[in-house]
């Protein structure tokens, strides 16, 4: 019997891949060719390294730090569980994130038995994402400068959408970021969502804390092809693979933006390839996944008769203004 609790995801469903998926938020300029074809290389006969000494050295490279500040996790959302695991094990059962937020808080939250606050002063956990999902805004600076005064609160930072951002200055300044235990997933900016591999960035003087998280983990939480996306992820050619992506998904997200809002769609502004957008009238959504078209419910994220959308190919953008025309001129003959 299956126990799936219902979690929303983009990507594939019971109906498979989606031609025109919209509805994730992986870089549609990938997959990255040299990532791709170190991860087909990826020798899965033998376990990883249960240390993962090299790659934490190389993963402590590219972002300047100490290697013991870097500890491996299967996925940014596996982070997720074992921090909210952490905080009901300490007994801090405080826990706050943004109102318009991944619902993987909420959800490890309720499995943990941890109590959401609204007051940043309150929270013994929380949860940020800059550019967030799935507006792709930055976050409030006061309540970063709130989260960040309260000595008894752990801050996390999701950083997954930190390689996508078009534009726009973080409000979280390099200092701020130093302060907060940074979850980095470059899957999504990869092009390669199906390779489960993320890893966190501890602040300085949090040897104890880490001790404690490198505990609540599973043995070889990434896997071969996980570690081969990771080593790979830290070369200035991949770097500079995904730089040379931006400008190409802003004129693909320009080109959807124009299309949605010529067809009377209320979309918000986001610093990154993603955006959330309101029909001009209810979305029939299984109607265009007939079609082979996926959107993003955003209501998951506590933002009902929204949809988030990534930036796609000419192609896929077609296709997908095509069937709203279609539906729409269907609806008016009825």
């Amino acid at each position: 019997m299956s126990t799936w609790d219902g979690r929303v995801h983009g990507g594939t469903d019971d109906q498979g891949v989606a031609q025109w998926d919209f509805s994730s938020n992986a870089n549609a300029c990938g997959p990255c060719p040299d990532v791709e074809a170190a991860v087909r290389q990826a020798d899965p006969r033998r376990y990883p390294d249960p240390a993962y000494t090299a790659l934490s050295r190389a993963l402590a490279g590219l972002h300047g730090v100490e290697p013991e500040r870097i500890l491996l996790g299967t996925s940014a959302s596996e982070w997720v569980q074992r921090l909210s695991a952490w905080a009901r094990q300490r007994g801090q059962l405080k826990v706050w994130w943004p109102r318009h937020a991944y619902g993987d808080y909420a959800q490890a939250a309720s499995a943990w038995g941890l109590e959401q606050t609204d007051d940043p002063l309150q929270a013994r956990l929380a949860w940020l994402c800059e550019p967030s999902s799935p507006l792709g805004q930055n976050e409030s600076p006061e309540v970063v400068a709130a989260l960040l005064g309260n000595a008894r609160a752990v801050v996390a930072l999701d950083c997954a959408y930190v390689p996508l951002r078009l534009d726009g200055v973080p409000a979280l300044t390099p200092e701020q970021r130093q302060r907060c235990w940074q979850i980095w997933s470059p899957n999504k900016a990869l092009g390669l969502t199906g390779v489960r591999a993320a890893y966190a960035i501890a602040p300085p003087a949090q040897a104890p804390m880490r001790r404690e998280l490198e505990s609540l983990a599973a043995s070889w939480p990434v896997g071969s092809h996980g570690v081969a996306m990771l080593q790979q992820w830290c070369r200035p050619q991949v770097q500079a693979w995904v730089q040379g992506c931006l400008p190409e998904l802003q004129r693909c997200k320009e080109r959807l933006l124009q299309g949605l809002e010529r067809r009377g769609w209320r979309c918000l502004p986001s610093h990154t390839p993603f955006f959330c957008a309101q029909p001009p009238a209810p979305l029939p959504a299984p109607q265009l996944r007939a079609r082979g078209i996926k959107l993003r419910d955003a209501s998951s994220f506590g933002w009902p008769g929204w949809w988030r959308l990534s930036a796609q190919n000419d192609e896929a953008v077609q296709a997908l203004l095509r069937a709203l025309d279609s539906l729409s001129s269907m609806e008016t003959s009825s």
